[in-house]
Formats: structure tokens, C-alpha cells, sequence
């Protein structure tokens, strides 16, 4: 029997839900709180389905089978109501999504969990003062390369090349997430490079050795009569590639020597995501070869003068200048050395990137990566120990696999 109004009016919850049945699918449905919602129960494509179509008193019996007759018509035509609902919020959402602003504030709030505050503050900060005083009005589809070119080479004018590079690639990820989003059609960013539209930057990069200076650098470091610990851990450096900073707090529990991994938590990285390391043999060696030290509360390297400190980032740099390598050597250049190799050597270049924690800044191809290349890293590592072993036995030393 069909529902009239007074019966909906007087409808009382249970203590479950409850349902309510009018005509072709209609029904209301009372929830134990008192809520009352109309629903339209329908088949399409040999599948039942569910349709709200809105609360009660807001849609009257009247309404609810208007909206009821309006929908039976799209499944009569072969169009899934439900879809068509997804369709118009989506078409809502792209239209209140129309200026660049906008959209660069859906991208901030989707980035805002892989950053932290002060990443969110400076990204933000560099939008508001550079970008959207010049094209956050526009509508994100009405921007053009030439806009871009243009706002990036005024912010390098000013003397600031970097924030001028940085800006770009951040507009470029709000193009990213605009396409991906349905939001833009096109990225005006994408036939632009940084090096054609803004001016080469001299870089000074940190000294590092060449492979020809790899043999008679191991030999004199063989030789090193400073602290044990600081030739290990300058072995351990040019092992794994890592940065000097990541191996300087390194700690015992981050080692899973059974499956020859090293995870160095998200803190202590230069981008805050966790790096997996791979250990060659050489490098668990090393490890073999160190013992933890009393007092060390669990550091690889801790310093021999402040208890529960890691040694300072001061102390592999002047072991090599004890060496007679200052001005010609870093502890961070082991990672030049490592790429350089490696590069020549022809690795892939995703592989060794990803060796170096060098995130990439492409959104989609960062996420991919996160859990792609260990197998091949794990190649690419243990190569880079045997090679340090070649050259090492060139210089005529004992092999380069303990301290």
C-alpha cells in the first residue's frame, strides 16, 4: 500500500533502521537516531542498486517520487542514476575549481600529509608572494607557457634563481594534479625547460675524488692512524653512498643484517622519507667487523667525547685532510664518486637516483619508485663493493671489506 503523508509525518524510529516502502522502489528509511531518508531501490545491468534521493521533511512524499520518476527514466535509458550523480559533483567540484588559486589550494591540502609544517609554510609562502599575484585570478585552463616563462624570469631578475626554479616545479605539480583531476586539460608548463628559460647557474659542487685517485686514496686510508671507528666509518661512507649526516646517526637497530638492509627512518633523511639501503657484502663486513661501544645508547659511530652523541659532521672531513685530501676530497663527495661510477659504468640512471635518495618530483613517478628498483639496488650496491675491491687491490692493499 502506498505511503501517504500523514504516515510519513508520524513515522517513528525503532531501535534499528527501519524501511518504510512506497511504490516502483521508492522507500523511507528511519534510523534509530530519527533521521529519515528516502531511497530508490533499483536494478540496472543485472545489479541491484541504492539511490538516496535526499531527508525528509527537506523532500516531501511529493518530491521523493518525482525524483523517484526521474530516475527510473535514466535506468530505463540504460544510464545508472548513481553515475549520473557522480558525474554532477564532479562537474561542480571542476567548476568551483576554476582559478588557479584554487586549484593550488586543492594541491596544497592533497600535499600536506607528505610534508611538514615548515615545508607546507615555505611552499605556501612562495605561491603567495611569486605566483598567484600574477596568475592565481586566471582560470587554471586559461593559463599559457608564455605566463609562466614570464613570472619565473621576473622572479630570477630579482637576483633569486633558485626561488625562480623552485616556483616553476611547483607550478608544474599543481599542473599535474589539475590534469590528473580532470581540472585542466594541458600543462602549460610542459614544453618549458628551467635550463631555456632561466640563466645557467654556476654550481659549486663539493670536491670529490676521481676513480684514478680511488687506489692510493684506499691505500693511505688503510694506513690512517687516527680513531678505528672514523676509518670505518669513512669506509662504511663510500660503501653505501649515503649521505654523511645519515651515517653519522646511524643506529644498530636500523640494520637487519639477515636480509642485508639498512632503513634510515624519515627524520633523519634530507626529503623526511625513509631510505632503504642495501648492504653488499663488503658493507656487512664492516659491520661484522664494529662492535657496539658502552655508554653508545645503540650509535654505529658515536663520538668519543660526548656520550649518547654521534660523532660530529666535522670529524670524516678532517680525517681527511689528515689525510692530505683537504680542499680535493669530501665526505659528501663520496657520493659524486659513487654516481660517477656507476653512471660510466652504465647503471640505470632511475636505479642510481633512487640509490642516492634523490626523490623525484614528478608526484606519480615518486610514488611508483617508493617501491620499485631494491632488487636492482641491491645489484648496483653489491658491484660497487666489488669494484671498490678491484681498485683497492690495484693500489696493492688488503681488500676493501673491514675495518
Amino acid at each position: 500500500m502506498p505511503l501517504t503523508d500523514t504516515a510519513v509525518r508520524n513515522a517513528k524510529p525503532g531501535p534499528k533502521i527501519t524501511r518504510l516502502f512506497d511504490e516502483r522502489g521508492l522507500y523511507l528509511e528511519l534510523s534509530p537516531a530519527g533521521g529519515k531518508w528516502w531511497r530508490l531501490k533499483y536494478r540496472i545491468d543485472g545489479r541491484e542498486k541504492r539511490l538516496s534521493l535526499g531527508t525528509y521533511p527537506d523532500v516531501s512524499l511529493k518530491d521523493a517520487r518525482e525524483r523517484r520518476d526521474l530516475a527510473r527514466k535514466e535506468v530505463a535509458a540504460g544510464t545508472d542514476p548513481a553515475e549520473t550523480r557522480k558525474a554532477e559533483k564532479a562537474a561542480k567540484k571542476a567548476a568551483a575549481l576554476n582559478t588557479f588559486e584554487a586549484v593550488a589550494g586543492a594541491w596544497l591540502e592533497k600535499s600536506a600529509d607528505t610534508w611538514d609544517k615548515g615545508t607546507h609554510e615555505k611552499v605556501l609562502a612562495s605561491l603567495v608572494n611569486h605566483v598567484f599575484p600574477r596568475i592565481g585570478h586566471m582560470r587554471v585552463r586559461a593559463v599559457r607557457p608564455a605566463d609562466v616563462r614570464e613570472l619565473v624570469q621576473n622572479i630570477e631578475a630579482t637576483g633569486a634563481r633558485e626561488t625562480a626554479g623552485r616556483v616553476f616545479q611547483r607550478i608544474r605539480a599543481i599542473y599535474r594534479y589539475a590534469v590528473a583531476h580532470d581540472l585542466a586539460e594541458a600543462d602549460p608548463t610542459y614544453p618549458l625547460k628551467p635550463s631555456e628559460i632561466l640563466k645557467r647557474q654556476t654550481v659549486a659542487h663539493r670536491a670529490a675524488l676521481s676513480e684514478r685517485e680511488v687506489p692510493q686514496f684506499l691505500r693511505l686510508l688503510g694506513e690512517y692512524q687516527g680513531d678505528p671507528a672514523t676509518r670505518a666509518a669513512l669506509q662504511l661512507l663510500m660503501l653505501t653512498a649515503v649521505r654523511p649526516g645519515e651515517l653519522r646517526g646511524a643506529r644498530w637497530e636500523e640494520f637487519d643484517q639477515d636480509r642485508a638492509l639498512w632503513r634510515i627512518p624519515a627524520e633523519r633523511m634530507k626529503m623526511k622519507t625513509e631510505h632503504t639501503v642495501p648492504l653488499s657484502a663488503q658493507a656487512l663486513a664492516m659491520l661484522a667487523a664494529l662492535r657496539p661501544a658502552p655508554d653508545a645508547k645503540g650509535l654505529v659511530f658515536p663520538s668519543p667525547f660526548y656520550p649518547g652523541k654521534p660523532i660530529s659532521d666535522g670529524t670524516l672531513n678532517s680525517a681527511l685532510a689528515r689525510m692530505g685530501y683537504k680542499g680535493t676530497a669530501t665526505a659528501h663527495g663520496f657520493r659524486t664518486l659513487f654516481s660517477t661510477c656507476a653512471n660510466e659504468a652504465g647503471w640505470n640512471t632511475d636505479v642510481i637516483e633512487k640509490q642516492l635518495a634523490h626523490e623525484d618530483r614528478d608526484e606519480v613517478r615518486a610514488a611508483y619508485n617508493r617501491a620499485s628498483w631494491l632488487t636492482e639496488r641491491a645489484k648496483l650496491m653489491q658491484w660497487w663493493g666489488d669494484h671498490l675491491d678491484t681498485l683497492a687491490a690495484g693500489a696493492k692493499v688488503i681488500p676493501f671489506k673491514a675495518a
